[in-house]
């Protein structure tokens, strides 16, 4: 019996040790997983920030060409139609990439750039995809040591306003030659336009003379925020 007792045991032994092994594997699999997907966490909000800095960079470059617009009869609609931002803003992804360890990058270039504006009416997106400079890391899962983390996110800028403008008086006092409405130097004053805006009580006026006060201006008149691409 005793010898039975010892055989037993002996037999038992291999099995304890291949189910710890095979433990200690699952729990090494899940922190590996978990490595990943923390990877994944920093891609994906180095991207948010990217898009997001790269749309509201976009924004600040506005003011020139949506001041001039207002000059013009029916420019403001030939601008929300027209305007093209190409590049704009993605400089300021770049860095904010770098920022978060990360950089942009496409494995599609050619059909998606890292950084690319599409043009649509009252709504203009960029999308930035990004590749996390640091990778997964060691684990028991042999390709996550040279793994990179991975994501897209894209932001868009947003009109918010009523594409119809009311004009305003302008505080001008104009000229006393007959009251034809030129100024001194023989130039018509300009109205100054007043927008409908969401979220705005009464009309917003934007004096296309004063570009220093786009700042203000630029948060009202354009949104900027995350979507789901």
């Amino acid at each position: 019996m005793i010898n039975g007792s010892h055989r037993d045991r002996g037999q038992a032994f291999p099995i304890y040790i291949v189910m710890v092994a095979g433990l200690l594997f699952l729990a090494f699999a899940f922190f590996a997983v978990g490595q990943a997907s923390a990877t994944r966490n920093g891609a994906q909000g180095a991207a948010d920030a990217a898009a997001l800095a790269a749309a509201q960079e976009a924004r600040k470059d506005l003011a020139l060409p949506f001041l001039a617009a207002l000059r013009e009869p029916n420019g403001l609609n030939d601008f929300l139609a027209n305007h093209r931002y190409f590049e704009a803003g993605c400089w300021k992804a770049r860095q904010l990439a770098s920022a978060n360890s990360s950089h942009l990058h496409s494995d599609e270039p050619f059909r998606r750039p890292p950084c690319g504006w599409d043009e649509g009416f009252l709504r203009d997106r960029v999308t930035a995809s990004v590749e996390t400079d640091y990778t997964v890391g060691s684990s028991v899962i042999p390709s996550t040591k040279s793994t990179h983390g991975k994501a897209t996110a894209t932001a868009v800028i947003e009109f918010r306003c009523s594409p119809k403008l009311k004009d305003a008086p302008s505080d001008d006092p104009g000229s006393d030659d007959g009251g034809d409405g030129d100024d001194k130097g023989g130039k018509p004053d300009l109205p100054i336009p007043t927008l409908d805006c969401d979220g705005q009580d009464g009309g917003l006026e934007v004096d296309p003379a004063h570009p220093e006060l786009w700042d203000d201006l630029a948060k009202t008149i354009f949104a900027v925020h995350l979507i789901d691409d």
